[in-house]
Order: structure tokens, then sequence, then C-alpha cells
């Protein structure tokens, strides 16, 4: 097999010891496992090391925002197609085999978004899926910009998996409480000020986008479904939007004082 037809697989780590083992067995059906660490405290990189993964070390800066290593991961990697995993996310054996697939292929798309499946309060939630994430692609052709959130650039042409094939989905580890949730909800929402400053919100944004983000998650997207934990889910979208339009008008008034 030529270096063009195999993948590296990269992850983006700090302090990820939780579940990092579950998700390099999981990979190492690839041929490379890259293991970019941001100065760990805790076990993560002895757990990559003993699996025989390559782990290169990017400073740590910010432990909120890991985009600004992602470019580097990507550039470390040795094969020309590349895998981006976090360090709570499973890769299954049927996608694993689909993307080899993939890129045999002649003329292949060289970007391929993913779905995934995410929990809360130990409930698959119906409302975030199939929240697709652009992290399979051609290593020379793609960048990834270092806003947090951002998605990788790829040039070229991107596909999405089918939704209903559930068994190609990530399988999101992360089962966040509600305390996480709210944590993630202030520092999210404080990096979206940049992002929408020159938006121009008024009260009415207050309770439109609010509204609409609930309407769309317990109801459009079904999370009716998932029972109270997804009334749950679709109030706390409510207020992270909430959250975005109210700081952002904060800002602006304190810009104008």
């Amino acid at each position: 097999m030529n270096d063009d037809n195999k993948i590296s697989v990269v992850i983006n780590t700090y302090n990820a010891e939780r579940h990092l083992q579950q998700v390099i067995d999981a990979a190492k059906g690839f041929d490379e496992i890259v293991v970019c660490d941001m100065e760990s405290t805790d076990n993560t990189v002895n757990i990559a090391q003993n699996n025989g993964c390559r782990v290169v070390t990017f400073e740590k800066r910010d432990y909120n925002i890991v985009e600004p290593a992602r470019q580097f991961a990507i550039e470390s990697a040795t094969f020309s197609w590349v895998l981006v995993l976090d360090a709570d996310e499973i890769v299954s054996k049927q996608l694993t085999a689909y993307l080899y697939e993939h890129i045999s292929k002649p003329d292949c798309e060289e970007g391929v978004a993913i779905p995934r499946k995410n929990y809360f309060m130990g409930k698959f939630m119906h409302a975030s899926y199939p929240d697709y994430i652009l992290r399979f692609f051609k290593k020379d052709l793609t960048t990834w910009p270092p806003i947090i959130h951002a998605s990788p650039i790829v040039k070229g042409r991107v596909i999405r998996l089918p939704r209903n094939r559930k068994d190609l989905a990530f399988e999101h580890l992360a089962n966040d409480s509600i305390a996480t949730l709210n944590h993630k909800n202030n520092v999210y929402s404080d990096n979206e000020i940049s992002k929408r400053r020159d938006k121009h919100y008024g009260i009415g944004a207050l309770l439109v986008r609010p509204s609409f983000r609930f309407i769309r998650a317990y109801i459009l997207k079904g999370g009716f479904k998932d029972g109270v934990a997804g009334f749950i889910y679709a109030v706390w979208q409510g207020i992270y939007q909430f959250t975005i339009v109210a700081k952002i008008m904060e800002y602006k008034r304190k810009q104008n004082d």
C-alpha cells in the first residue's frame, strides 16, 4: 500500500486520560496514530506512548481552545489522508473500512463530513444528531483556522456520510453534566463575541433566537423523543443563544461608553 492509500489518525489531548485508551483501541486499524499533547499533567502521554502512538507536543496556551494545535497536529501526520479525533470520540470498524474504501476509489472527494452520536443524562440525543463534523481530508489540501469551533478548510470536494448510517458515526463518549454545560455555555459564548461583534441584535433577538433554537432542538429535530433529558437539552440550547445575544449587547454598550 503506497502512502496515498494510508491514513494517519491525529488526536489532540490535554489531560485526556479518562477516555484515551478506548479512543486509541478503536483507532488501531489505521496506519498511524499521532497524539498531539498540550503539556498534560496526568497520565495522557504515558497512555499514548504505551500504545505505540507517536507523541508530539504543542505548547499549552488556552485549555478551552484546542484549534491552534489542530494545524500543528495535521502537519505532524505522516500520510496523505488524515482523520482527526477528539480524545473522547470512538471510531467504529465500519467507519474505518468505509474510509479506506473511499480513498481507494479513483478521483474520490477530498473531504468527508462524519456524523456524531452525542449523549446527555445517559441518553442518545436525537436533537443533536447527525452533528456533522468535517474530520477526514487530504492533508495537503487542508488548513484549520485557529478559531474556537472552526471547521477545517478543504480545497476540494466535501461529501457527507448518510445520516441513516449510524454505524458510520463517531461515538461521542462525553456525557456532560448540567454544571459542565453551564461552564461551556459561559466559555463558548465569550468566544462568540469576537466572531459576532459586528452583528446588531435588537431586543427581539433575545426572544426569537432562543425560542427558535428550542423549537428546532425539541420539535424539529426530535428532542421530544428523549423525555426529560431532551427537554432540558433543548432549553439549554435556547439559554446558550440568549447568552450569546446578551453578551454581544453588553459588549456593544461598553464600546459606546
